[in-house]
């Protein structure tokens, strides 16, 4: 969360990726990536496609499994040395879901759901609990994103920019400590996308954690505390938007911004 201070204090780290690597097969994707987030920064992970972004996303909630590393989000640890992913694995990545909210580029809702039955499903399929999320909390979550009046709709009734600010809201009403978002505009025309931007925005000025695979540069450059910059399964730098933007130190990350800006 961008305070414009240069003499703020950094919040406590809430997660800590630590040498994370993942391989399809032959292939590479993650080769020890390793990122510390601070309680309430907005970070952009950028970089070429095929690079590892998304499957970092994904590892840090584990939707992949690493083959090797260590994450810790909210607390909750897990530690990867290769062999099989045990139950007691699946049991602590279930307890870190808890606490980490995703929000997918394909809005991912049920289309036979409401909008608002999305929103109050999304605690009982992952908490397991039924009353998790009461009807006038599901409603201050769609009108916290502008979608107060769509609730009973459902979701292939509404536009692109609509669907994402609806999953969203679902992701929210898990009361995450942390934020991810793979390419969450990446769908969208520019007009639409700025819905679901300052909703975004809205979420870091109030102090949410989040992380945002993304290619939309205007809004790393603008809204980012750090932008990450990845290629080849590395983080080869990260930094301020000061900093990335105007004068990045590798030359891989020059030539990838240089024909973004």
């Amino acid at each position: 969360m961008q305070t414009g201070s240069a003499f703020s204090v950094k919040e406590p780290v809430v997660l800590h990726a630590q040498n994370v690597h993942k391989q399809f097969g032959e292939t590479i994707i993650l080769n020890g990536v390793s990122l510390e987030v601070h309680k309430g920064d907005l970070v952009s992970v950028i970089g070429p496609s095929g690079c590892g972004k998304s499957t970092f996303l994904r590892c840090l909630n584990f939707l992949e499994i690493p083959d090797r590393g260590r994450i810790t989000a909210a607390g909750v640890t897990i530690d990867r040395q290769g062999g099989p992913w045990r139950r007691a694995d699946e049991h602590m990545a279930h307890r870190l879901r808890t606490h980490v909210g995703m929000v997918f580029q394909s809005f991912n809702l049920f289309p036979h759901l409401t909008v608002l039955d999305n929103v109050l499903l999304a605690p009982r399929i992952v908490k397991r609990q039924t009353d998790t999320v009461k009807r006038d909390q599901a409603m201050a979550l769609l009108e916290k994103v502008g979608l107060g009046r769509v609730a009973g709709r459902y979701p292939l009734s509404l536009s692109g920019g609509q669907q994402q600010r609806a999953a969203i809201a679902r992701a929210l009403a898990m009361n995450p400590d942390i934020m991810l978002y793979d390419e969450p505009t990446s769908a969208l025309d520019p007009l639409v996308a700025e819905e679901v931007l300052n909703v975004m925005r809205q979420l870091d000025a109030e102090g949410m954690t989040q992380i945002v695979v993304t290619h939309d540069m205007r809004f790393a450059r603008v809204a980012s505390d750090t932008i990450v910059y990845m290629d080849g399964g590395h983080i080869i730098e990260a930094g301020p938007p000061d900093v990335m933007c105007v004068r990045p130190t590798d030359e891989r990350t020059r030539r990838f911004l240089g024909a973004l800006l």
